[in-house]
């Protein structure tokens, strides 16, 4: 079995923490028509490079039945900067439009297999995944960026499009695993695409 959820796999049941002070679940996203799951976290500089390009997608397509939700794994003892009051600050100071989830045990990122920051699993009205992968081509310097995955796949799939492209590697930092290296990923955490 691959350690990252596979094409047609259902989206795994989550109950987080997020900084607006409320918990989430995967049925708080129900009037959603499609959703959005990405790991991502407050240092990472793939995360800050592509931030905005994510908005910009997110505020394009929220409007279209998509929701959004940001999930932060990254071991605080690894990384300081990724404890939970400074996602509340970050989430303050840049305003994101999604739901900021905190998932301190990392049950929720081994059970999709999250591989890197950011990294995104796109679901359709049925909630079976439809992409995984990167958000864009050039996640740290997105001026150099040719291709917009999330874009493309959200454009498909709110068009009643098949997804052309339903697998990419997702670039970025690798999830900081508690306990472990900070550069440390699972043996079976393979690359998605060869």
């Amino acid at each position: 079995m691959a350690f990252t959820l596979e094409i047609g796999s259902k989206a795994i049941a989550f109950n987080l923490p997020a900084t607006d002070g409320k918990t989430y679940s995967l049925e708080n996203f129900d009037d959603a028509e499609f959703l959005v799951v990405f790991f991502t976290c407050n240092h990472c500089p793939y995360v800050i490079g592509s931030d905005e390009v994510i908005r910009k997608t997110a505020e394009r397509f929220m409007p279209k039945g998509v929701a959004f939700a940001a999930i932060n794994s990254n071991s605080k003892n690894t990384y300081a900067e990724d404890d939970f009051p400074q996602m509340v600050a970050r989430m303050e100071e840049h305003k994101f439009p999604w739901k900021y989830l905190y998932d301190e045990t990392q049950e929720t990122a081994l059970a999709y297999g999250a591989l890197r920051t950011p990294h995104l699993y796109v679901f359709d009205e049925e909630r079976k995944l439809v992409y995984t992968g990167r958000g864009v081509d050039s996640p740290r310097d997105t001026s150099k960026m040719t291709i917009n995955d999330l874009e493309r796949t959200l454009e498909e799939l709110t068009s009643g499009k098949p997804v052309s492209v339903p697998v990419t590697n997702p670039i970025g930092c690798n999830v900081k695993w508690d306990g472990k290296d900070a550069h440390w990923m699972p043996a079976d955490a393979c690359d998605l695409v060869w």
